[in-house]
């Protein structure tokens, strides 16, 4: 079977494997990943009044560490990634009109393979933290999106040019 057209974690026969990067340049390598959290009323409360806590403990601060520490775990979550030194991890977390919290992980590296994954993961767990602090308050908050918005280095760049899909 012949490896598909930009599969690049497929073998010629057909088989799942890990790109090798033996052979590449090692390169300045930045990813920026998004997630949305959208809050029912009843967890949006709790920021709208102040109270930046749930019965955990402080939602955005543990979202900012969590997605930290998850984008330095990546190899051991996603198959095939390779483990990196990650140089500066950026986790910002912000209530947005009133019933919308937007994740934004960064994450830098000299290396010879990119970081989006990282980043993604990165802004992924750091929404899963809002859900799994605020789910006390209610189960129906929504995590609507996680996506890349820009990467550099490598191949080629990418910057996602407008929050619409």
């Amino acid at each position: 079977m012949k490896k598909k057209a930009g599969l690049t974690h497929v073998s010629d026969d057909g088989m799942p494997r890990m790109v090798g990067v033996g052979e590449k340049p090692v390169t300045a390598r930045s990813a920026t990943a998004r997630s949305t959290v959208r809050l029912p009323e009843e967890a949006a409360s709790l920021f709208r009044d102040g109270k930046l806590r749930s019965k955990k403990g402080p939602v955005l601060e543990t979202a900012i560490i969590a997605g930290t520490m998850a984008a330095k775990r990546t190899s051991d979550l996603i198959p095939f990634c390779h483990p990196l030194p990650i140089e500066n991890c950026q986790v910002t977390a912000e209530l947005l009109g009133g019933r919308t919290v937007e994740i934004e992980c960064t994450v830098t590296v000299h290396h010879k393979t990119g970081v989006e994954m990282e980043a993604l993961t990165g802004a992924s767990v750091a929404a899963l933290t809002v859900y799994d602090m605020c789910k006390s308050v209610s189960h129906n908050i929504v995590i609507e999106e996680t996506r890349l918005v820009s990467k550099s280095g490598g191949k080629s760049d990418y910057a996602k040019e407008s929050k619409e899909p």
